[in-house]
């Protein structure tokens, strides 16, 4: 933390003569618009959302290009030709600059500099200005990639996110970072950039693998978790039709994550996380780490599952949070589907993600535990022994679940 300077600073050069340092600082805000839209069949020439973000910008030459995950491509045949035709029809003030671009997804976009590099060569080809777009239309990890292409880019070129799962549309599509892994950490090289608009289209959710339509379900617990105890009371009492996948039961658990996220994120004081603190990141310590010790195997929302399990169990070890909500958002995660255990849990490079959650947060070690349903507590330590026990505990649960 800055300390306050009150006058001229006194200090001493190696040969012992005396200078004044007078401090010339200035602070200084900036304004952002974090639009977020809810809607259906986004490509319908009669919808007016898309046209209403990409309005036209007096002095902007009204140039855009689409990015595609290839996950989202398979599943939609024909999107890119649809896409086209909506620019040419709906957005007339607006040129294609590129063909639709069909990039790799999943987690592998993100530990593979060739994906960033060619995203930035088509932003470069295409002659996008700071006042063009670019559209990016996946899961949660090509928007990462797509979204640090388009921040560094220009030092910043305008980005429509269109996310596609769940876990996208209700979490990650939300949030002002973008990243990719390096050096074994998750999103070790990255940005914070606010996305000119996130588009979440509920027609991209129906053609979702059933891990797919899970794994957002987990970042709706955590939210609900730490900011409201009457949307953990929905999920609850909508468990066996999400289970079922019915769109009209998985639609509002969405859209109220979506809204907790975003209002978390305009309210805290500290969109770019500049403090110690990352609430929203309750659960994530192991959870990263999970993913990465698995090569990926265990999808994000899966790991933040697991993630939430320990740290609950743990805030319940150290007396802060009752047992029996601790057995019931347990019980939840597993009822949702969740497989809350892996052999990863007996790795003891496990523990190595407190250290580097230390380390990405600015110093000091901040982990987000559970005083109680809806009251998250910041803590600096974390006893090891307890948390190895809130593990073993959890493979138990898990164990008995199972048989």
């Amino acid at each position: 933390m800055d300390r306050p300077i009150k006058g001229p600073l006194n200090g001493h050069s190696g040969n012992g003569k005396k200078h004044v340092i007078v401090p010339v600082d200035g602070a200084f805000s900036l304004d952002f618009v974090h639009r977020l839209r809810f809607t259906s069949n986004v490509f319908d020439t009669n919808n007016p959302v898309l046209p209403q973000v990409l309005a036209p910008c007096g002095d902007s030459p009204g140039r855009l290009v689409v990015f595609v995950d290839q996950g989202v491509a398979d599943n939609w045949p024909g999107l890119a030709e649809r896409i086209e035709e909506f620019i040419s029809q709906a957005l007339d003030w607006m040129t294609l600059a590129a063909p639709v671009q069909v990039v790799c997804g999943g987690e592998q976009s993100k530990n593979d500099w060739s994906v960033y590099e060619s995203v930035l060569r088509t932003i470069h080809e295409a002659a996008i200005c700071r006042h063009s777009y670019v559209l990016a239309i996946g899961g949660g990890a090509m928007l990462d990639v797509l979204g640090f292409a388009a921040a560094t880019a220009h030092r910043g070129v305008r980005l429509v996110r269109l996310p596609t799962t769940t876990l996208a549309q209700g979490d990650a599509g939300i949030g002002v970072k973008n990243g990719i892994n390096s050096f074994g950490k998750k999103n070790f090289i990255g940005t914070f950039a606010v996305p000119w608009a996130v588009i979440n289209d509920k027609q991209f959710l129906t053609t979702l693998s059933d891990r797919d339509w899970r794994c957002g379900l987990s970042e709706a617990v955590k939210v609900a978790l730490l900011k409201d105890p009457m949307f953990l009371d929905q999920i609850e009492s909508s468990c066996p039709q999400l289970n079922n996948r019915d769109p009209a039961a998985l639609c509002p658990i969405v859209k109220r994550s979506a809204e907790l996220h975003l209002q978390h994120i305009v309210t805290s004081g500290d969109p770019f996380e500049l403090k110690g603190a990352r609430p929203l990141d309750f659960g994530h310590w192991s959870a990263h780490k999970i993913e990465q010790l698995t090569d990926f195997r265990i999808k994000h929302g899966e790991a933040v599952a697991i993630g939430l399990a320990i740290d609950v169990l743990y805030s319940a070890l150290a007396g802060r949070l009752v047992a029996s909500d601790a057995e019931r958002i347990v019980g939840l995660l597993e009822d949702l589907g969740f497989d809350l255990y892996d052999q990863v849990l007996e790795d003891p490079a496990l523990f190595d993600g407190l250290e580097e959650f230390r380390e990405h947060l600015g110093g000091q070690l901040t982990i987000t535990l559970l005083d109680g349903i809806g009251r998250p507590i910041d803590v600096h330590e974390i006893n090891r022994e307890r948390m190895s026990d809130a593990i073993s505990h959890l493979a138990t649960i898990a164990a008995q679940k199972r048989s």
